[in-house]
């Protein structure tokens, strides 16, 4: 008995020696590296200016300290980056993204250029929950969505790409409410799209609600060049009290039970908020390192006050709650898979 506890103290002492090792080991990893995050969108967007301002902030939270640089991979509403990240880049670390959440749409439904699993990313982190928002030009007739349902054209909405909030959004107001919109996509960028809006290429976009609080959206607002119809949320939000949510007029519109179910899939994306990812397989030493130090600068003084300066709201989500909702996302029977598919005209 006295050997087999000596055997296991030693064998404990090993287990821990080596644990510490590769920790320290992961903890000089990063000096005098540099890390890339690639983003799936052009400069400008609010996806890039989440990832600039993380950018800045997270290399002092870890150890080593690398430097940031933030690598732009615009096309297919991020698809381009996503594939990237997961068939090219190197699992080491040094290489991480920020995508639309919306993508894992074109996985449920066997889209062609899918050239990942959704479920099978590294995620670290997200500094923010979101909610959908339509948006139209003050200048048309459009008051409510029933004014839209009443036109004698289909409204035109401006999108980046299938998945996106721009593009899904609207493809669920048609199917929950009947409401017909002509959804314009292959714009670049969020600000292409604002700026077809300015040009009256397009009358209307969906957006999330994070993203129009910024500018030009907080001005439009504010000057009635714009409107909000309708909110994707559970619940009003305190900015926007008189405009109704999606389930509030799912309700009024007695949509079937159906639909509404698929709502808790269709409508889910935000709930992801703004992640940061990495590639598969990624050691689980440098995603433990990641995680820790990507929570910590969340709660910086320094990138609290940057965000309040800009009037963004931060709400950090784990990336083991983020790994979790990817792998909900996926797990869908196949007569909510045929929904989707026909509400992405797939």
């Amino acid at each position: 008995m006295k050997r087999l506890s000596i055997s296991v103290f030693a064998f404990l002492m090993c287990s821990s020696a080596l644990y510490h090792a590769a920790e320290a080991q992961s903890d000089s990893f990063y000096k005098g590296k540099q890390i890339k995050i690639v983003v799936g969108f052009p400069p400008g967007g609010i996806v890039d200016l989440w990832a600039r301002l993380i950018a800045q902030h997270w290399g002092k939270q870890i150890p080593g300290n690398p430097d940031f640089v933030v690598q732009n991979m615009p096309g297919g509403g991020s698809m381009i980056a996503a594939n990237h990240l997961y068939n090219i880049a190197k699992p080491d670390g040094l290489t991480l993204a920020m995508i639309s959440t919306g993508l894992y749409f074109e996985q449920l439904s066997g889209a062609k250029e899918v050239r990942f699993d959704w479920t099978k990313f590294a995620w670290i982190g997200s500094p923010v929950r979101n909610y959908e928002v339509l948006a139209v030009r003050s200048d048309t007739s459009f008051q409510t969505l029933e004014d839209v349902q009443r036109a004698p054209q289909l409204v035109r909405c401006g999108a980046t790409g299938a998945g996106t909030t721009g593009h899904y959004f609207p493809k669920f107001i048609e199917e929950a409410l009947g409401v017909k919109f002509h959804v314009v996509l292959g714009y670049p960028g969020t600000r292409d799209v604002e700026v077809a809006l300015e040009r009256g290429e397009v009358h209307c976009y969906a957006i999330t609600a994070e993203a129009f609080a910024r500018e030009p959206g907080r001005t439009w607002l504010k000057n009635g060049f714009m409107r909000i119809l309708v909110q994707g949320g559970q619940k009003r939000d305190s900015s926007l009290q008189n405009t109704p949510t999606i389930y509030e007029l799912m309700e009024k519109h007695k949509t079937p039970d159906a639909i509404k179910r698929l709502a808790i899939v269709l409508l889910s994306p935000p709930a992801l908020g703004r992640p940061m990812i990495a590639p598969p397989n990624l050691p689980a030493d440098k995603l433990r390192l990641l995680r820790e130090s990507y929570s910590k600068m969340i709660n910086d003084p320094d990138f609290l006050a940057e965000g309040k300066r800009r009037d963004w709201d931060v709400e950090f989500v784990s990336g083991q709650e983020l790994e979790a909702l990817a792998k909900k996302a996926l797990s869908q029977p196949p007569d909510t898979v045929d929904r989707l598919k026909k509400i992405l005209g797939k």
